[in-house]
């Protein structure tokens, strides 16, 4: 194979695996927040308990997400060096950026939230909890501003062939940023509520009724019926700001060949690029049009506008129809299982394992709207500066298949490891606490009445 196109398989087969991990502990941390700061409230055990479980999941997604932050960052050097070399004055900085304000929060306050409860004080331990969720926050915040600037640069100048900042705040308000983070950080919450509720469903229908385990199912339902509503207004904003910077985009997203007025949504078809047409289509009249401009007869530019300088179309018009699918599923699956908790103050068998089923749905929406905002951003590396093409280095094929093979292998087996390692977490009983130990236990220290009568 190319070599361009080998580094591109491989560089989204190492994103793929490492953007599960930040996409989990991102909203995470703010749901372990959550479960501490209704402790501190309450004083009620049972969110000490979904806290306790919680934070070794975080932790384990913590970890896995450096390692394979790491490896990605080394191609930037191996196999796409003129991206650095083009554009390195902007992209420096904001990575820079996100390892002084973002991660040395995360690693240096994580080891408080993970072993320090009883060695600091309350507040000690809430407000390393808050660094962390912060933390992780504005490592996202970094990464989104960088990957938005690559999609719609602003505030720069082009000197011997060289971006150059000419304006910070340009650069980091870059005009899809606003939506691009808002969606992430949403779809991040999306993730975390559907595994909360999904592994405690889990663990319900295994017999564990304990208070952490409901609570935490509670929250992820909860957090999951919100959420899902608030994703689709600001994916409608985002697909509006896309179709305005980056139409190509759009018509790759809905599969439309030709400018028209009234274009119909496209439920399902199959994308011919080379006698550029649909085949067995089946559409909405006018809806696409309706959406993209809140107009029944408003004007959607096709594809062919773009010959040459739009992106490969049926992986993009696939992921699409993918997100939106998982985030139906989403709506009916959050809103029935509220309503039942909402009704009967809890779930039944067959919703629990609609509930399992869905544990793991925000990766899969999460991966394909990833797959359509970076696969329709080609042929461009960096909008309108940088081609793919253009960035790649000098690696031979055979070099990169062989790193790209390993990579798969290990990647698999992490994968499943990490899969395994949540269950097995989940299967274990409770440990109790020290104030819950019994009263004969030898670890238990006898209360000052029985050491006065021993005495």
């Amino acid at each position: 194979m190319d070599p361009v196109v080998l580094a591109r398989i491989q560089f989204a087969a190492n994103i793929s695996f490492h953007i599960l991990f930040p996409t989990i502990t991102i909203a995470l941390g703010w749901a372990l927040l959550f479960f501490k700061v209704r402790f501190n409230a309450t004083r009620d055990e049972a969110w000490m308990d979904a806290y306790r479980f919680w934070v070794k999941v975080f932790a384990l997604s913590f970890a896995l997400g450096v390692v394979s932050g790491v490896t990605m960052s080394f191609q930037f050097g191996t196999n796409w060096p003129g991206f650095m070399e083009r554009v390195g004055n902007i992209a420096g900085p904001l990575l820079a950026y996100e390892v002084l304000t973002a991660f040395f929060l995360e690693a240096t306050f994580l080891a408080v939230m993970l072993f320090g409860f009883r060695r600091v004080p309350n507040w000690a331990h809430t407000l390393a909890t808050f660094l962390v969720a912060f933390g992780t926050t504005m490592s996202a915040f970094w990464i989104l501003v960088l990957n938005s600037w690559m999609h719609t640069p602003a505030g720069y100048e082009m000197r011997d062939g060289v971006a150059h900042a000419t304006d910070w705040l340009a650069i980091i308000f870059n005009p899809s940023m606003p939506y691009r983070l808002t969606h992430m950080l949403i779809a991040s919450g999306l993730t975390v509520a559907f595994l909360l509720a999904g592994m405690s469903a889990w663990r319900w229908m295994r017999g564990d009724t304990s208070g952490g385990v409901m609570r935490a199912l509670r929250t992820g339902v909860v957090l999951g019926a919100v959420l899902i509503p608030v994703q689709i207004l600001v994916g409608d904003l985002h697909g509006l700001n896309t179709k305005e910077h980056q139409p190509a985009k759009v018509a790759a997203m809905e599969g439309i060949w030709e400018t028209e007025r009234g274009a119909g949504l496209r439920l399902f078809a199959i994308p011919d690029e080379a006698a550029r047409e649909n085949r067995y289509s089946i559409e909405i009249p006018n809806l696409a049009s309706l959406i993209l401009t809140h107009d029944w007869d408003g004007e959607v530019r096709g594809l062919n506008e773009f010959a040459g300088q739009h992106p490969p179309v049926a992986p993009v018009f696939f992921a699409f129809r993918v997100m939106v699918g998982m985030g139906m599923l989403m709506l009916l699956v959050s809103w029935v299982a509220a309503w039942r908790i909402w009704r009967r103050g809890g779930i039944n068998r067959p919703l629990g394992w609609a509930l399992v089923g869905m544990t793991f749905s925000g990766w899969i929406a999460t991966l394909a709207g990833w797959y359509v905002t970076e696969i329709g951003r080609q042929p461009w590396l960096v909008t309108g500066i940088l081609r793919t093409g253009e960035a790649a280095g000098p690696v031979a094929a055979t070099t990169i298949g062989a790193s790209l093979a390993t990579y798969l292998v290990l990647y698999s087996l992490l994968l499943a490891a990490y899969v395994y390692t949540l269950f097995h977490l989940a299967r274990r009983p409770r440990s109790p606490e020290p104030e819950e130990l019994g009263q004969n236990d030898p670890l238990r220290p006898l209360p000052a009445a029985a050491m006065t009568a021993a005495e």
